[in-house]
């Protein structure tokens, strides 16, 4: 990483900007990082923050040191930066986690991976899955008991794992195992060293197996299941094709990234239901403001908060010198509460103009390719609450939020209270 010489010119209030970067990666700020965001925003792109990367492992691998952006039009303008800012994650890639798909990858590779990925995660499968997701949702809370719930457990961290296997063509029982691996993949998980660096091997491990024995079947012939790891390894644009290993990293993000982004978006929505019954009133009296209810629940409080880059080149970002090597935080979370962007923002207001602008699933080159299936997720759950059942309400405890890592806001335990019809009003 490059040196910094102009720190004196970076933290223009001292002893306040470094106690707040400082403050960043604690656990009270992970649980409601808005308010640091807020005291940090007016300060500029600051230099200090020391925190870790997706897949990189606390305690054997050191932690980044990186530039803070979040104001709106910083994080956009980085997030558009595909050249000046790449997206390969060196630190990841010395560590023993499986780097991600996509995610890590630059240009020219990356569109075209990207363009051989969408063959096959494309539109028309992905609205294939509707009708085996609203099942998977149905027979959720058909099988949930009465009386107070975990709503992480019973519900947002069943549904997208279980819909991931469906997906990928593989045992519907290993959906516990996805759980638990994507939370220690992606630092929500306070484990050891040790125990998150097993996890990252078994993930790859059991990709590694599973892809390569789909392979050997498709070389020798065999019939092949229409299934996405199918439609990975024989995807072809002009004679290219994914490689093995490719295919497989595909397949660990899918499962460490995309379910665990939509377990907390889940459980967001779920969350503002339970406490806006205003707002549950106009979803349920009108199905086409459920759209603008997901991007107002991505907005407030959308599950990505932060990525990391790395400067590629000199640049200059809102009059401060970042240098060829330097690590750069852009902020989705800080981004959506800017004030001049949306006013009020920690205020739910279903009727913003601008709710698309929210940034929860990215822009430019990477934006989420995931994100049609997400939605698709989180309104089969918002509609099934809406028709099936007469009320949510929060539990008689406190939610927990996640407070391990930064990069995803959401919960670990969500007590809910889901009333059906004919059941008696708690008094």
């Amino acid at each position: 990483m490059a040196e910094h010489t102009n720190a004196g010119a970076i933290d223009p209030r001292g002893k306040e900007a470094a106690a707040l970067l400082a403050a960043l990666p604690t656990p009270e700020t992970i649980a409601d990082p808005y308010p640091v965001y807020d005291r940090l925003r007016p300060l500029g792109p600051l230099f200090g923050y020391r925190d870790y990367p997706p897949g990189t492992v606390p305690g054997e691998d050191a932690p980044v040191e990186a530039w803070v952006l979040l104001s709106y039009n910083d994080v956009a303008a980085a997030a558009r930066d595909h050249r000046g800012l790449s997206s390969r994650d060196p630190l990841q890639e010395q560590s023993s986690a499986p780097t991600l798909m996509l995610v890590n990858h630059d240009n020219p590779e990356h569109d075209a991976l990207r363009k051989l990925i969408a063959m096959a995660f494309s539109p028309a499968r992905v609205a294939q899955l509707e009708p085996w997701t609203r099942q998977i949702v149905a027979e959720t809370f058909a099988g949930l008991p009465d009386g107070e719930i975990d709503g992480i457990e019973r519900i947002a961290g069943v549904i997208p794992a279980r819909v991931m296997i469906h997906l990928l063509g593989l045992p519907q029982g290993d959906f516990v195992r996805f759980k638990r691996w994507a939370n220690a993949f992606m630092l929500s998980a306070d484990l050891s060293p040790a125990e998150r660096t097993a996890s990252n091997a078994e993930v790859f491990g059991y990709f590694v197996e599973t892809v390569t024995a789909l392979d050997k079947a498709r070389t020798e012939g065999k019939p092949l299941p229409d299934t996405l790891m199918t439609a990975l390894l024989t995807a072809e644009i002009e004679g290219q094709r994914l490689s093995l290993d490719e295919v497989i990293r595909f397949c660990v993000t899918l499962v460490v990234a995309g379910a665990e982004t939509t377990t907390y978006l889940i459980g967001n929505a779920l969350r503002a239901l339970s406490i806006l019954p205003d707002v549950r009133q106009r979803l349920a009296a009108d199905r086409a403001l459920i759209e603008p209810f997901m991007d107002e629940t991505l907005r407030l409080m959308g599950p990505p908060q932060r990525l990391f880059r790395v400067a590629s080149e000199d640049m200059t970002i809102a009059g401060r010198a970042i240098k060829a090597g330097d690590w750069v935080a852009i902020f989705f979370g800080a981004a959506n509460h800017d004030p001049d962007v949306f006013p009020n923002p920690r205020n739910f207001d279903l009727d913003r103009p601008n709710l698309n602008k929210q940034l929860s699933f990215g822009l430019g080159i990477h934006r989420c390719l995931g994100a049609p299936l997400a939605r698709l997720e989180a309104r089969a759950v918002i509609e099934e609450v809406l028709t099936n059942f007469e009320g949510i309400a929060p539990g008689t405890a406190a939610p927990v939020s996640q407070t391990a890592s930064l990069l995803n806001h959401g919960f670990d335990h969500l007590p809910l209270v889901l009333r059906r019809p004919g059941k008696e009003r708690a008094a």
